[in-house]
């Protein structure tokens, strides 16, 4: 059994211990930035091929990118005070996506076009350069040249990869969870580093006051010496 460890506490400028954790800078995160490339193509997907079908489907697809997004923003805020607030979001972010997913996975099935994966000519460019391209700018000029089969697979793939991503950043948290604990933990940990603090500036003060005193006894000394001559 792994042993529960003390949390990792930050300090403000002035020393004094926080209970939040470190800011994640979500904006950073690589699934993060797939997530809104997903939400602006299935807006853009819906908008040219999904009119005829009427607006519960393209509610619910527009809905389903937007939830994969917004709960990662909120879920990544949210951690700073609560870890299991932001595994939970996180945990609705991977439904999301996963929702997302198989609505696209259905429309290459009604369609009858292939799902590009494996050994078809199409995937490995298309993977690669998903893989490679996590910003949307670099998707802004291709996405109006594409057709649906195109842009359907290319969300399916980024929907994959986000998974994926997403999978792995829940199970670092989890286990970060696990060894460090929630809030409580937290509280614990910093109230202990600043009674440590505390107790480190109360004996450098007295190391101080020692030296003092030895200065002052050293100068009594010297002025003694010259009083008695």
């Amino acid at each position: 059994m792994e042993e529960r460890k003390l949390p990792h506490i930050i300090h403000y400028d002035d020393g004094t211990a926080s209970v939040l954790r470190r800011k994640t800078m979500y904006t950073q995160l690589r699934f993060y930035q797939r997530s809104d490339v997903l939400y602006q193509l299935t807006q853009l997907f819906c908008q040219r091929f999904l009119k005829h079908y009427g607006d519960r489907t393209v509610d619910q697809m527009v809905q389903a990118a937007r939830s994969t997004k917004q709960n990662i923003v909120e879920g990544s805020s949210d951690g700073q005070t609560s870890m299991e607030t932001e595994l939970k979001l996180l945990g609705v972010a991977r439904g999301s996506n996963q929702e997302l997913l198989e609505d696209y996975q259905d429309y290459i099935k009604r369609k009858g076009y292939a799902e590009w994966y494996g050994q078809h000519p199409r995937f490995k460019a298309m993977h690669d350069f998903c893989r490679k391209h996590s910003n949307y700018e670099d998707y802004r000029e291709l996405l109006p040249r594409m057709n649906d089969e195109e842009m359907a697979n290319m969300a399916i793939c980024l929907c994959h990869q986000v998974d994926a991503a997403l999978n792995k950043y829940i199970e670092r948290k989890d286990r970060e969870f696990t060894t460090e604990g929630g809030i409580r933990e937290r509280m614990t940990a910093a109230r202990l580093d600043q009674r440590a603090t505390q107790q480190e500036i109360i004996e450098r003060q007295a190391r101080e006051i020692a030296v003092l005193k030895q200065e002052i006894a050293r100068l009594r000394a010297l002025l003694d010496e010259k009083n008695r001559t």
